[in-house]
């Protein structure tokens, strides 16, 4: 059953009645946060098993593919690029708000469409595992780490690329979407 808003030509469907429906109608949300959740936190304790902590460059670093991709085992207690470095607490806090905000605007969100789903799918599970670590360790756990010729990027893990590749989305479907 659909009913209509006056303030949009587009049907706005019913909410579910039981709890189990409302956790169902947002399934994909929560597959995708948990998968990324769970795989970035296995690849950080892998790796910190694998390679002691401060580990960058030769000769203890892991040459996937030499010259260009590496492990390693760094710590990052600041955002993307090191940005806001040495302030963790804030950054968990930050992280704790923009969880909430999120849940308090999933309906504004359009958080039911699939691919809005699969884009906070993705972009939650990042925080959590980023949140995680920062709660825990009191710093990101970073090991993926590439080169380009004489340019670094900057070292990463899951958790960053599932919070990128879930913004990329949403805005790309925001776009293409411009009623959302």
């Amino acid at each position: 059953m659909t009913s209509f808003s006056a303030s949009s030509p587009r049907p706005l469907a019913t909410l579910p009645a039981t709890k189990r429906e409302r956790i169902a109608a947002y399934r994909w949300f929560i597959l995708l946060a948990l998968g990324v959740f769970l795989l970035d936190q296995l690849s950080k304790f892998w790796i910190s098993r694998v390679l002691p902590f401060g580990t960058y460059g030769p000769p203890d670093h892991i040459p996937v593919i030499p010259g260009f991709f590496y492990l390693v085992h760094v710590g990052n207690t600041g955002a993307a690029w090191s940005l806001f470095s040495g302030r963790s607490t804030l950054l968990a806090l930050l992280a704790v708000s923009t969880l909430c905000a999120i849940f308090f605007w999933r309906r504004s969100l359009g958080l039911r469409l699939l691919p809005v789903q699969i884009s906070f799918g993705l972009l939650c599970g990042g925080i959590l595992g980023n949140l995680l670590d920062r709660l825990v360790r009191g710093h990101v756990v970073d090991f993926f780490d590439f080169h380009f010729g004489t340019y670094t990027y900057p070292t990463f893990n899951v958790a960053d690329s599932g919070i990128c590749v879930g913004v990329v989305i949403y805005l790309w479907y925001s776009l293409r979407n411009p009623s959302l």
